[in-house]
């Protein structure tokens, strides 16, 4: 598969009324590694009524029936985990995969702030200092971090990740904050599945003169989106499946601003404006019919954004 924008596929990981067959996602993994996928990817996401795995489980399950395709999440929540944990368990997916890992942030949205025991006041100083933190963790023998919100005085950890620093860190977010953010402390940046086309470009545009004023190479500071994608000639009915998914999940559904779907020709075009906003990698995630979609993906979608 040779496209002119990189390509990764989401993990099958949400399970609306169907069960979780451990086997189907292996072979699911190893299937879109052997079709020339560049990365693996998954979501985070720990309430809510959808049936999902947990990201950080599910990309350990993927490095251990992989070899060569780069493994993410679109986006760890991280100021909901405590990033000495967060630290280890990514070090830990980075080794188990031998270096394959991609760490997508991002603050996420407050409405479970309380859950989790966070303040809202103070989510986004915990969110970076979190992010400082971990690297830390990640490149120094010793470290001594006297935070707002974590502190430690000469502790060790390790062992240090294979990747070197550490794994490249992807941040989402949509506010000109969090994009401020990417630049200033991110090695690249992934746009939501949840937001357009027309607003990703938005955002490209804002990072790309983040990046300018800071004077940091964009050549260096990869730009990815994940898009929702339903591969049918038929288009009414993946439009249905699409709706049904978003109503399942959110309670109500604008899969028709940021989903791609229907025949393979339109959802090239779809993903050509993608590309042409910016992106240099395009995460599809399908939310049905996931082996059939990863076929139809690579064989009838991928070779027109050659």
């Amino acid at each position: 598969m040779t496209t002119r924008v990189r390509l990764g596929v989401g993990i099958p990981q949400a399970f609306p009324n169907t069960r979780i067959t451990p086997s189907e996602i292996m072979t699911h993994l190893q299937r879109a590694e052997v079709l020339g996928f560049d990365g693996l990817w998954t979501q985070e996401s720990p309430l809510g009524v959808m049936p999902t795995l947990d990201s950080l489980h599910l990309l350990t399950f993927a490095a251990a029936h992989t070899k060569r395709v780069r493994l993410g999440c679109a986006v760890h929540l991280t100021a909901t985990r405590g990033p000495l944990y967060l630290a280890k368990s990514l070090t830990t997916v980075d080794h188990l995969s031998g270096g394959r890992l991609i760490v997508g942030v991002g603050l996420g949205t407050p409405r479970n702030d309380a859950a989790f025991g966070v303040d809202s006041a103070t989510r986004a100083g915990r969110f970076t200092e979190g992010i400082r933190l971990m690297k830390a963790l990640w490149t120094e023998s010793r470290v001594t971090f006297d935070g707002r919100f974590f502190k430690l005085d000469n502790q060790a950890m390790e062992p240090k990740p294979v990747q070197k620093p550490h794994p490249p860190i992807w941040f989402g977010g949509s506010h000109p904050n969090a994009l401020r953010r990417a630049v200033r402390y991110g090695d690249g940046f992934i746009g939501a599945g949840s937001t357009s086309s027309a607003a990703f470009a938005d955002q490209v545009r804002t990072i790309r003169q983040c990046l300018e004023e800071v004077g940091r190479d964009p050549r260096t500071f990869p730009i990815s989106k994940r898009v929702y994608i339903g591969v049918d000639d038929d288009k009414a009915r993946a439009g249905k499946k699409m709706e049904e998914w978003f109503v399942f999940n959110y309670g109500r559904s604008n899969h028709e601003q940021v989903a791609v779907w229907g025949p393979a020709v339109e959802c090239a075009d779809r993903l050509r404006d993608v590309a042409e906003s910016g992106a240099e990698m395009i995460v599809l995630t399908a939310l049905f019919d996931h082996a059939e979609q990863l076929e139809r993906i690579a064989a009838d979608v991928a070779p027109q954004l050659v």
